[in-house]
């Protein structure tokens, strides 16, 4: 047999085992149940905490995340998040509460392995001072979860018939249901203050505990498979350099299982306009680590009352030989106002925000 006549069967067994790994990976994903991620995990805050909902200035904001990963190594992995978040004063003093949702769209692999979320949140500010923001909150989220996958795309090393892939052939796994749903918990605690009674100064930190209720997480009913329950600490801090510019850090580390993840980073901002306090634009670029994993240059633009943002995931992984460094890609959109009804926080003295 000569080297062109080896050369499709080769090509086939490599398809084979690529189709194979993808597999692999995806039940992998699946058993040790990690949750989706973005780089721009701000742009995302219910993801993180059910407790840091409502810590902005405004009353409305409406948020959208996309991210796409991993296009240079296989079928681009995509996600989708949209939440919003509606703020309102309670009670005849400072405290405040906040309700939100959460719809999270998650697509993976060749399989289309896909995830979808409808989240409802509510989160309570207690406010802890007369005289300054120090606000301590305690948030819950809950709802729907919808997984399926697309059987007809997988493959396994049961169909290489020795040249190749045959599609003839079964693939052995004894898989019947090809789609599942499970209902979801998250709780939260944060604590938002600002900094020696600063009016711009302030920062928060905050803990959750994702799927307390430890959903069912498999295609197979047996053995039953649980969803870990995922720990997030979070923190950021923002303060003013002068007049126009201000600097804000943050940072989560997450425990789930086996994994953990860590992902810091600093933005610098700059106010453009006549009138500072509500400036024309403000621009803010700077960059985060995912700990051994990515480099995460970042740009954003704010025109009141939206927000649009860039990031770009450079691998620093084991992976970046065969993803020749590149990642993914990100892109937000924030919108930020106020109501025109009477118990706005336009001009509340005390809010949580940051």
């Amino acid at each position: 047999m000569n080297g062109l006549s080896l050369a499709p069967t080769i090509s086939n067994l490599m398809k084979n085992l690529l189709c194979i790994s993808i597999v692999l990976l995806m039940c992998n994903l699946a058993a040790n149940a990690q949750d989706p991620h973005f780089s721009q995990f701000s742009e995302a805050p219910l993801l993180r905490n059910p407790a840091l909902a409502g810590i902005f200035e405004g009353d409305i904001r409406l948020q959208g995340v996309y991210r796409s990963q991993w296009g240079s190594v296989t079928v681009p992995y995509q996600t989708g998040s949209f939440n919003g978040e509606f703020k309102q004063p309670v009670g005849g003093g400072n405290d405040y509460l906040t309700l939100g949702f959460e719809v999270l769209y998650d697509r993976a692999g060749t399989t289309n392995f896909t995830t979808t979320n409808i989240l409802p949140a509510i989160n309570y500010h207690k406010s802890l001072s007369g005289d300054k923001n120090k606000y301590l909150s305690l948030g819950f989220m809950g709802g729907y979860v919808q997984r399926n996958l697309d059987r007809t795309k997988i493959t396994t090393n049961n169909q290489f018939d020795g040249n190749g892939y045959n599609p003839a052939l079964a693939d052995g796994e004894a898989l019947t249901q090809f789609n599942y749903h499970y209902w979801d918990g998250s709780v939260g605690l944060s604590f938002n203050s600002s900094i020696a009674g600063s009016s711009t100064d302030n920062y928060y930190i905050g803990i959750a505990y994702h799927h307390f209720n430890r959903p069912r997480n498999s295609f197979y009913v047996n053995p039953p498979v649980e969803l870990n329950p995922k720990l997030v600490l979070s923190a950021g801090f923002k303060f003013g350099l002068d007049e126009p510019s201000y600097i804000s850090l943050e940072g989560d580390f997450s425990n789930q299982g086996s994994y953990s993840e860590a992902i810091a980073g600093a933005m610098y901002s700059y106010k453009i306009g006549e009138d500072l306090d509500k400036p024309s634009y403000v621009i803010h670029f700077g960059g985060y680590l995912r700990w051994k994993d990515a480099f995460i240059p970042v740009v954003k633009v704010d025109y009141d009352p939206f927000s649009l943002g860039f990031s770009y995931d450079a691998n620093i992984s084991e992976l970046k030989t065969v993803s020749q460094s590149q990642g993914g890609f990100e892109l937000s959109v924030t919108y930020t106002g106020f109501t025109n009804r009477g118990n706005t926080t336009k001009n509340a003295v005390l809010c949580p925000r940051f």
